[in-house]
């Protein structure tokens, strides 16, 4: 990827209209429907948007709170930074979920202005980011996804459909939909000589057509017919790449063809976040 993979003047303005509807989901969120819990492990609504404020704030440059739990014993805790997500879960786990979406208020204002003033060559410059080192850019295409990702957690928990599709949908997908041929051929462990074909229907449909021939690779016309094919709904789709279902609950609304076994293989296998 180039530094034109990631423009400011494309993701700055989703990513603040991302903060945006985030802030109307939660502007309706009163009493226990702040505990609410969602489909990330042991987190509720108001957790989801503790999350949502550690990383701002980190992203601010604001040190990350201390709290007496070891964070590191929680069962769902599988690395640095899923323990770094969990101090800001516990630091405002008793503080009321009101207060919580005040600061969530507070540090998007901030990042609004620290965005506001970036330009493209803020955006090229190296950064650490979830996925190694790449650049600032990078990372807010991130932000675009994880976001746009708890949102939808957010909106299953409360029962508050929306279109799964547009601008922000495309933008947050772009990680997810890139990271098709390491799942496929590195989780889903697709054979040498394998033509994959990935159907998706609704919001974010597309069809992807992928060769396993050294590396996994996508394609723009397979070189014969597909060994596998696997057709599902794209909300579907994303919800399983995020690990927010279980692929064994929901084989019943995937279609395969062909090599049914490799396909079932990458279905199960399809979550890759963190």
């Amino acid at each position: 990827m180039s530094a034109a993979d990631f423009p400011v003047d494309t993701i700055r303005p989703l990513l603040l209209e991302q903060f945006a509807v985030l802030d109307d989901v939660l502007a309706g969120v009163d009493g226990d429907r702040w505990f609410t819990p969602t489909a990330l492990p042991g987190w509720t609504v108001k957790d989801v948007v503790a999350h949502l404020i550690g990383t701002e704030s980190l992203l601010e440059g604001i040190d990350a709170p201390h709290v007496d739990v070891d964070v590191h014993t929680l069962g769902h805790v599988r690395n640095e930074i899923g323990a770094f997500n969990e101090l800001w879960v516990e630091h405002l786990r008793s503080t009321p979920g009101a207060a919580v979406l005040t600061r969530f208020r507070d540090i998007v204002a901030r990042r609004r202005t620290t965005l506001g003033a970036m330009t493209q060559d803020d955006f090229d410059a190296p950064a650490d980011t979830p996925v190694g080192r790449a650049t600032y850019g990078r990372f807010m295409r991130i932000r675009v996804f994880d976001c746009w990702m708890h949102e939808l957690d957010l909106r299953d928990a409360l029962g508050v459909p929306t279109d799964e599709g547009g601008p922000r949908a495309e933008l947050a997908t772009a990680e997810m939909f890139g990271a098709v041929p390491f799942v496929v051929g590195k989780l889903g462990k697709a054979p040498a000589g394998a033509r994959i074909t990935l159907t998706l229907t609704g919001p974010l449909a597309r069809t992807i057509h992928l060769e396993v021939d050294g590396r996994t690779r996508v394609v723009d016309e397979p070189s014969g017919p597909a060994t596998t094919t696997i057709s599902m709904e794209s909300g579907l789709f994303v919800r399983l790449a995020g690990g927010r279902v279980r692929a064994v609950d929901r084989l019943g609304d995937v279609t395969f063809g062909g090599d049914e076994t490799v396909g079932r293989r990458i279905v199960e296998h399809l979550a890759f976040t963190i």
